[in-house]
């Protein structure tokens, strides 16, 4: 049973309750950063729980949980005193958040790798929020537009360099894991997020989809299997894909389907190195050649 900690937890909901009230939705955390509340759908077999966001009246929907409602958020703290951090939820209005997670583990230097992209792109990273890590990164808060949908990413702009985008959030400054302390910086913390340059945003976005039909070979089935992939959220998409992978193989269109299936990978925030590596891991389990 988990640990409770009823200081960092008080220090938690107050501080997810300031966030709040600047307009940006929280949701406990526990001290592994994970959300604090586990999944209703956890030992269900019904497979609509999977894709539940809520909807069933039940607290532990992740991101999906998360408010800016006083009420609702005692509530959710309520529901898991165990609690020690606070994470915000990103691409909600008003400020349809985005963040740029520069990590500093495995001997990345995420921040020289950010320089060098402005650089190429000729943009500048605008004064906005930091949030300082226990690890020695930083979490950069920006804003996108209401229109635009920033997919989650990691490493995908650079090593060490995550975003964080709809359907992702951030840890909050006041939140305790157990690493340590997040912090804003100190010259930061009155500021408001910034506008997330266009130059920047064009690259947080995935490519154009080109109109690639799925082979006419591979029927509705390897249609469906993409589509498939393409449905997944975070959390989910590596197990997804290696599953349709596994059903393509299976039914011989696996060498067919890879192109399609690495594009729809892409789509929903892989990289083309781990959705290649996925899909041969399933061309090994399946005993074909990848």
């Amino acid at each position: 049973m988990a640990t409770i900690d009823r200081q960092a937890t008080t220090l938690a909901l107050a501080h997810a309750l300031s966030a709040a009230e600047r307009g940006l939705a929280v949701i406990p955390l526990s001290r592994t950063k994970l959300p604090a509340l586990r999944s209703p759908h956890r030992t269900a077999t019904d497979p609509a729980g999977a894709a539940c966001h809520g909807e069933c009246g039940l607290l532990g929907h992740g991101v999906y949980d998360a408010s800016t409602d006083p009420a609702r958020i005692r509530e959710l703290f309520a529901a898991a005193p165990w609690a020690t951090g606070y994470g915000i939820a990103c691409g909600l209005p008003p400020y349809h958040l985005i963040g740029i997670d520069l990590d500093t583990k495995s001997g990345t230097d995420s921040s020289s790798a950010l320089r060098e992209l402005a650089l190429r792109h000729l943009f500048t990273i605008p004064e906005t929020v930091v949030v300082l890590t226990p690890s020695g990164g930083r979490h950069l808060w920006l804003t996108g537009p209401p229109d635009v949908v920033v997919p989650n990413s990691a490493s995908r702009l650079a090593p060490g360099i995550d975003i964080r985008g709809a359907g992702g959030y951030l840890v909050g400054p006041g939140s305790r894991t157990e690493h340590g302390f997040y912090g804003a910086a100190p010259a930061t913390a009155h500021l408001a997020p910034a506008p997330c340059p266009p130059s920047l945003l064009r690259l947080l976005l995935p490519p154009p989809r080109t109109n690639h039909p799925t082979p006419t070979s591979t029927g509705q089935h390897g249609q469906g299997l993409v589509q498939f992939v393409l449905a997944a959220h975070e959390g989910q998409r590596n197990t997804r894909l290696f599953w349709a992978a596994c059903r393509a193989y299976e039914n011989d269109i696996g060498p067919t389907l890879v192109a399609p299936l690495i594009e729809a990978a892409l789509t929903t925030g892989l990289t083309e190195r781990e959705a290649r590596a996925t899909i041969a891991s399933a061309a090994r389990m399946t005993g074909r050649r990848p």
